[in-house]
């Protein structure tokens, strides 16, 4: 049962617990507090800095300096101010652009300057159009009281009586105290944007990233009109009239006074805002047009708290399709009567845009049974993807099943599913815009995710606080009512999760058991025997795992491929399979080595945990001409199979942009030929990177698939020789087919009499968009199939957050690393159960 956390924190006490019909986290916020304006609160600011103009991922096509009007009085910029910009290592003067026009008193005037490309919308409320053209990243803007151009010194500049305003971001040597923090690149698509237009000459605590970009409002520039505080009331309208029955408002960008209820706020976080409702909505039906908006105001979020009941003044408008008022300072008018409690929307998630858009923003109380579906941005953005219900389409799937895993590419059903899939799909934020992997924030404590609850996909979730219904990055979003974070999870978190992990994999049967697992590049050449390599880094700047610039693919350094080791040899003993064929493994050749060298550490890595388990099948004598630097390769327990004949590699055309197939007969040990089966490993091309014309060109079902099916056919040809040379028509196909169960690769191989083991689980191998698959099978013969005893997926990768894996050690605040073989890779293992005995069928010949 959920209990009530909220607190009438204002004067508004007895009308705010009127108004308390839904769940809220304790202490959500600080009490309200009042700021001034600029340091003397008597001339123009800069306000917001955006320097991505045009650049892919851009609100608008330009960029822009947007100033601000402190004083109760309008300011003539004519002949008066001018507009300049240094770069961040500049020393000469300033590059200078006189300024006309008027900034209304509690204004805005933006001017608009160069830009990146062709990305975004057309600039409004432009002010003044200047040459101006700062560098995204790192510089100096000064807003000077001067016609022509200054001289200024580098450093921290206050006080200085030609400068009105400076700011100074990134690198640059030229700022106020320290410089402000700045896009990491133009494609940051955020803007530099003053706190509660507070100016303390300090740049670095005045101004700060959001991607929520705001160039003026309905009074800027020399427009004029009357701000909120002025002598013209602006017109009294509901929520549902500004939000309307359409996806955007139908209101025209004026001045609109509304009422309603806090119900969420985010004063922390990048939202910098909060939620209306209007009172007594809510309930159990559809409203005809969304009750509850986005109040974006920096200037207003510390005056608000939950349970409030307030009137705002603001501009209605259309962030990326999320439908908000913008509220400067003034804005907004604590009420005293009181007001009906809102209720939690109780009704089902709703499956189409249209519903949702008449929701959008009210408090939701998620009702029926949500599944995690997607945690692959866990550990960037705190998001996590739910699914809601139960498949009508794929019998008992509660996650989102890749189409073409059940249903033939291009056919209807599999567009049937796509849609379905849309249709269930909600994602669970954590009221932030933080990316948890940049290097400004990799100390912050992920939320959500901790080493006790892993949150896997597949995990039903418990909801145990009501959520707000948002629209942001273009994706449909449950928000907890205030920034969540790793120390106020008791209170703030609004659902846990049922951790779904097992120690083992289901008990398959058999005599023999064979498996098939993708390493996940593991390399023993790390990247500091190499020179050229580039580094994804830790935290604290240390390399984890090669990026490029080398041929290594895997670990940086000893101490990482120590980490990543343990966690394979983990789950391969866990396994407890008695043949395991290796995906990504490396090919120790393309370093000048023996080709097996890589294989041999990691036997014995495993046998050092195991004492004597495992052997290797050694490289053929016949290798092909060319290869790849990461290889396939089997391992075997000895004291139950012993190989057969040497290996043989698949030196096939069709097979030169990806992994050569490895064969090996293998018989069990004291076991005569009946007891001999064939295995064939196989990587087949990936679908990436693919041209975007021509048969290799994505047709739904990724690229490359003309490659692989000629993959798949030469892979036949191969196994059939090999039937006859090694005496067995026990067949086993293994590994990596990069193709998901009803693609065209793998129908070549059930044509010809295969049988993939995998559609007997029920289950998946691999997580990809928030969609679940196998592009990881084993496959048997006719005659193998007979004598299987049992299969299972064991779901210890696809499955995990991605936090977890060695090459993201020390990327958080947070450990998540544990040498358990929990996201050992990001393919999931097979395992296949059979029994061979000396009275097995003899194999059939042609």
């Amino acid at each position: 049962m959920r209990s009530s956390l909220l607190k009438a924190g204002t004067a508004l006490a007895a009308a705010a617990t009127l108004a308390l019909g839904f769940t809220a986290p304790a202490g959500a916020l600080a009490p309200a507090v009042t700021v001034s304006a600029n340091v003397s609160g008597t001339d123009l600011i800069i306000n917001e800095a955006y320097l991505s103009g045009g650049s892919a991922g851009a609100a608008f096509k330009n960029k822009f300096i947007e100033l601000y009007n402190p004083t109760s009085q309008a300011i003539t910029l004519d002949g008066n101010y001018s507009i300049a910009y240094r770069s961040a290592t500049g020393t000469s003067n300033p590059g200078n652009f006189q300024l006309t026009g008027t900034v209304p008193a509690k204004g805005y005037f933006v001017i608009k300057g160069g830009t990146n490309g062709t990305n975004g919308a057309d600039l409004p409320n432009v002010g003044a159009t200047t040459g101006i053209n700062p560098s995204g990243t790192n510089g100096t803007l000064v807003l000077t009281r001067s016609a022509s151009a200054i001289s200024l010194p580098t450093g921290s500049i206050t006080n200085n009586a030609q400068v009105v305003d400076l700011l100074g971001y990134g690198t640059s040597n030229t700022f106020e105290t320290v410089a402000a923090q700045s896009p990491s690149s133009t494609t940051d698509v955020k803007s530099v944007n003053r706190t509660n237009f507070v100016d303390t000459d300090h740049n670095a605590n005045d101004f700060v990233l959001s991607p929520t970009i705001t160039p003026g409002t309905a009074n800027a520039g020399t427009t004029g009109g009357e701000t909120p505080g002025g002598d013209t009331e602006a017109p009294l309208k509901t929520i549902a009239e500004i939000q309307g029955t359409g996806t955007t408002t139908p209101l025209p960008a004026s001045d609109v006074r509304t009422r309603g209820i806090v119900t969420a706020v985010y004063p922390t976080g990048g939202f910098n805002g909060y939620y209306l409702q209007t009172p007594g909505t809510g309930g159990d039906s559809l409203p005809a047009a969304s009750e509850g908006i986005f109040v974006y105001s920096s200037a207003t979020v510390d005056e608000v708290q939950i349970g409030d009941y307030v009137e705002v003044t603001g501009e209605p408008a259309e962030y990326f399709n999320l439908t908000q008022l913008k509220v400067s300072a003034g804005g907004v008018k604590q009420l005293t009567e009181p007001a009906e409690a809102i209720k939690p929307l109780t009704i089902a998630w709703p499956t189409t845009d249209a519903e949702r858009e008449r929701v959008e923003g009210m408090v939701f109380d998620p009702q029926g049974e949500y599944t995690v579906a997607d945690n692959y941005s866990l550990n960037q953005y705190a998001e996590i993807g739910l699914a809601f219900g139960t498949s009508d389409l794929v019998d008992g799937a509660t996650t989102l099943v890749q189409p073409t895993d059940v249903e033939a590419p291009g056919s209807a059903a599999a567009a049937d599913l796509a849609v379905e899939n849309y249709q269930r799909s909600v994602t669970l934020d954590d009221g932030a815009t933080t990316n948890f992997l940049s290097n400004a924030n990799k100390s912050i404590a992920l939320p959500y995710l901790t080493e006790e609850a892993p949150i896997r996909v597949g995990a039903p979730v418990q909801f145990a606080t009501d959520v707000i219904l948002d629209y942001r990055n273009s994706t449909w979003k449950f928000q907890p009512l205030t920034q969540l974070t790793a120390s106020n999870a008791a209170s703030v978190q609004p659902a846990t999760f049922t951790n779904t992990r097992t120690a083992a994999p289901d008990e398959v049967g058999g005599n023999v058991k064979i498996a098939s697992f993708n390493v996940l590049n593991y390399f023993t050449t790390t990247g500091d025997q190499l020179t050229g390599c580039t580094y994804y880094r830790d935290r604290a700047g240390n390399p984890i795992t090669v990026s490029g610039g080398c041929l290594a693919r895997g670990a940086a350094n000893a101490e990482n491929l120590q980490r990543q080791q343990d966690k394979i040899v983990a789950a391969i003993n866990g396994l407890d399979a008695d043949v395991v064929s290796l995906e990504e493994i490396e090919n120790s050749a393309a370093f000048g080595k023996d080709r097996d060298e890589a294989l041999a550490t990691l036997v014995a890595a495993l046998n050092a945990d195991r004492p004597g388990t495992w052997d290797y099948v050694r490289s053929p004598e016949a290798l092909p001409a060319s290869e790849d630097v990461i290889r396939t390769a089997f391992i075997f327990k000895p004291s139950v199979v012993k190989t057969v004949d040497e290996s043989v590699i698949l030196d096939d055309p069709a097979f030169s942009n990806a992994r050569q197939p490895l064969a090996q007969a293998f018989q069990k040990v004291g076991g005569n030929s009946k007891t001999r089966f064939l295995a064939v490993v196989n990587h087949f091309k990936s679908k990436g990177s693919a041209p975007s014309t021509g048969e290799n060109a994505d047709n739904g079902q990724g690229g490359w698939s003309a490659a692989r099916v000629a993959q798949a056919e030469a892979l036949v040809k191969f196994a059939d020789s090999l039937k006859l040379e090694r005496n067995t028509d026990k067949v086993f196909l293994t590994g990596d087919f990069n193709s998901y169960t009803q693609e065209d690769a793998m129908q070549v191989l059930y044509e010809a009499g295969y049988i993939n083991q995998n559609a007997k689980t029920g289950d998946y191998t691999y997580l990809f968009d928030g969609l679940v698959g196998s592009l990881d099978h084993i496959l048997a013969s006719p005659a193998a199939n007979q004598l299987v005893t049992g299969v299972d997926i064991w779901n210890i990768n696809a499955d995990e957050p991605i936090a977890l894996e060695y090459s993201r050690y020390n990327y958080n605040a947070t450990n998540f690393y544990a040498p358990t073989p929990y996201r050992a890779s990001d393919h999931d293992p097979v395992i296949v159960g059979f029994e061979v005995t000396k009275n097995s069928p003899k194999p059939v010949r042609p």
